[in-house]
């Protein structure tokens, strides 16, 4: 009975060593940048095969660092460095760029598609049946962020280039006055496509917005799609007093 109950405690002391060694060390690649805020971490299986241990041990580990606030975790997404999200307002239009540079953060554009297509059903009723559409990746130091189409009247982006909407928004390129945009924001699960463009894991929840740009007379010159991995932003409004006789601005419920 002593014999097997000492046993048993050295076996448990040495799972303990194991996943505060494994947790000291994801705690030095977290601190030197190895990943950086927001990133996604090896899962717990392949974390288990390179540490040589058990999937318990690797999760007890884990949850030491979260407990230190350095990385956390989402249902379905899996374990990521710890990163405040973005804030992005509801308060005015604003460009990804806008958001990122407000939370100090590095961003960067990489075009995958620029061509002239024919309209998609949801912007054709908008824009004409033909647009330029620009499918984009924009990255938050370095990690992707979000995956944007838009897609621009045929006459407005008729001069415009690769070259220019990798290094400007389509605000600053139109040449017309933008007056302001309706938006819709719901949650999706996360396309084939998207997971591997946003480096998420199949079934992962996103954030999805729809948004059509006007003119400052009104006329509709973008239709665009946002897709943002859930735990990288949040949007944020402010609500004024209740008052029962003035309807909220900005934002209703959709049926």
């Amino acid at each position: 009975m002593t014999s097997g109950g000492s046993s048993d405690t050295t076996v448990i002391q040495v799972r303990t060593i194991r996943y505060h060694q494994i947790a000291d060390d994801l705690r030095s690649r977290l601190g030197s940048g190895e990943f950086a805020a927001g990133q996604l971490l090896p899962s717990e299986a392949t974390l288990g095969g390179s540490y040589d241990a058990s999937r318990v041990t690797i999760r007890k580990a884990l949850e030491v660092l979260r407990d230190e606030g350095l990385v956390d975790s989402r249902q379905g997404l899996g374990w990521f460095a710890a990163a405040e999200p973005v804030a992005q307002p509801l308060t005015g239009l604003a460009t990804i760029e806008d958001q990122l540079a407000n939370s100090g953060r590095t961003s960067e554009r990489r075009i995958i598609d620029f061509q002239f297509v024919d309209a998609p059903a949801e912007a054709a009723g908008l824009l004409g049946d033909r647009v330029l559409e620009v499918r984009r990746v924009n990255l938050a130091d370095g990690e992707p962020f979000a995956r944007v189409t838009v897609w621009c009247r045929d006459d407005l982006g008729a001069n415009l280039s690769r070259a220019e909407v990798e290094r400007k928004s389509f605000y600053a390129l139109l040449p017309v006055d933008v007056g302001g945009a309706t938006q819709r924001i719901g949650a999706a699960v996360v396309s084939p496509t998207d997971a591997d463009l946003l480096g998420l894991p199949a079934e992962s929840a996103v954030l999805v917005v729809h948004r059509t740009t006007l003119a400052t007379d009104g006329s509709p010159v973008l239709v665009s799609e946002h897709v943002f991995p859930g735990h990288l932003t949040e949007f944020v409004a402010e609500l004024g007093p209740a008052d029962d006789e003035v309807s909220p601005t900005g934002l209703r419920l959709v049926e």
